[in-house]
């Protein structure tokens, strides 16, 4: 039942503006963009969204693994992984390279600017489904290398393994052809508003004609819609306690709603998990710096909506 997450293994710069982009932008002169502000701080986080998905698989109780490569300096990231119980046989670390890294801002409305500079995640390609753990429950295939992604969403296809196809802000760079290879037949695609309207804008068709059983759009604050055999549900979000960063709550939100479907959950309770799972992420500066143990997430969940967790859902 392990579910593999792949995708970038990163350190995360993480910057706050207390301030508005919008504000320092002119709209006749948006041609010539030179932004300069200062932040109010700044923090460094282990962070990549392979790292982020097996976190929040194990605080969620499910077992997970990790298929990504990171430098030479990513070994602290598999040293605390593999303490979490994750499995780390797919985790490459490559001599010679560094580790992604990537600096994101995030102003007042939770708008984020991010360079990411890629380093090992490069290579990611080398690795295929091979190099994890045997017959996964799920795949989580999350922003990585262009290449990365088409070999193993392709890998997923042929094997009948269930895919999560994530591309997230890779969206851009996946040529046409393979966003529909890639979304057609996965069990899951999913992104938020922005990266689906790209994803239908690049391949020409709404994402619910590209052959998907689950199509998931989230909204942050909004929620997010799920979409499967001809029914929609609207999932309202899960209040945090406050919010501190946005950044890493949309990878809990996956984990979570993944957790909740091979756990037998239906779709809108299911949603309801992934929502609360978010919750806590934005809770903390950092992706992977939240925790709840099972009673608190359970008390959130009726909290936030009104009616128990389901009862089966940590019984395993």
């Amino acid at each position: 039942m392990t579910v593999v997450a792949s995708g970038s293994v990163a350190f995360d710069y993480i910057l706050t503006y207390a301030g508005r982009f919008r504000d320092h932008i002119l709209a006749d002169k948006a041609h010539v963009l030179n932004l300069s502000f200062l932040v109010e701080s700044l923090e460094r986080r282990r962070g990549g969204v392979a790292v982020n998905y097996a976190y929040n698989l194990r605080l969620l109780g499910h077992p997970a693994a990790v298929l990504a490569t990171a430098g030479h300096d990513g070994a602290e990231h598999k040293a605390w992984l593999e303490s979490l119980g994750v499995d780390c046989r797919g985790l490459r670390l490559l001599e010679g390279e560094l580790t992604a890294t990537g600096f994101t801002t995030t102003d007042l409305d939770d708008n984020q600017l991010t360079g990411y500079y890629g380093g090992a995640m490069y290579k990611a390609a080398q690795l295929g489904l091979q190099d994890t753990v045997p017959e996964p429950a799920a795949v989580i295939v999350g922003p990585n290398a262009p290449s990365a992604i088409n070999r193993l969403a392709a890998e997923c296809h042929e094997r009948g393994v269930r895919l999560v196809f994530d591309p997230a802000f890779q969206v851009k760079d996946l040529e046409p052809e393979d966003l529909v290879r890639g979304a057609d037949g996965a069990w899951i695609v999913i992104g938020n508003d922005y990266e689906m309207e790209l994803l239908a804008q690049r391949t020409g068709n709404p994402v619910e004609k590209l052959g998907a059983d689950i199509v998931v759009t989230t909204f942050g604050r909004q929620g997010s819609r799920i979409a499967a055999g001809g029914e929609s549900h609207e999932i309202p979000a899960a209040p945090a306690r406050h919010e501190a960063d946005p950044t890493g709550a949309g990878d809990a939100f996956r984990a979570g709603l993944v957790v909740g479907l091979l756990r037998g959950l239906d779709l809108p309770a299911a949603g309801r998990v992934a929502a609360v799972a978010a919750s806590f992420a934005v809770e903390h500066v950092g992706t992977v710096e939240h925790f709840y143990t099972p009673p608190e997430f359970a008390a959130r969940f009726a909290e936030a909506f009104g009616a128990p967790l389901p009862t089966a859902f940590f019984a395993s």
